[in-house]
């Protein structure tokens, strides 16, 4: 066998073991697929930038984890019971979100 052939089969197998890594592939504890790993941090994002956009809203005291299903969960810190709900009403608007946990304290 020529080392050409060798590097081919070598190739071969590595891709197939990586393909059958990820289709199988459990990224958190729950064990979400990749594409739910994906979604949720698609829907993570987008409450992010929704934050950032919002001048009511302080993005940097507020973070933002997406867990089972569209469930998005907020915590860190609100200037005021106004900003809290804010944030809240801001994750409820983004597509893919189900529900919310607001866990965000007022710390004025």
């Amino acid at each position: 066998m020529n080392m050409n052939a060798t590097r081919l089969i070598a190739f071969a197998a590595m891709t197939a073991t990586a393909a059958l890594m990820i289709s199988g592939c459990s990224v958190a504890r729950k064990q979400e697929t990749v594409g739910q790993y994906i979604d949720g941090a698609t829907v993570t994002a987008e409450v992010k930038a929704k934050l950032a956009n919002d001048p009511e809203t302080s993005a940097a005291n507020i973070n933002v984890k997406t867990i089972d299903a569209g469930v998005v969960q907020l915590s860190g810190f609100a200037k005021s019971q106004r900003e809290k709900d804010r944030a809240g009403e801001l994750a409820r608007s983004v597509k893919g979100v189900t529900r919310v946990h607001n866990g965000l304290v007022v710390k004025p």
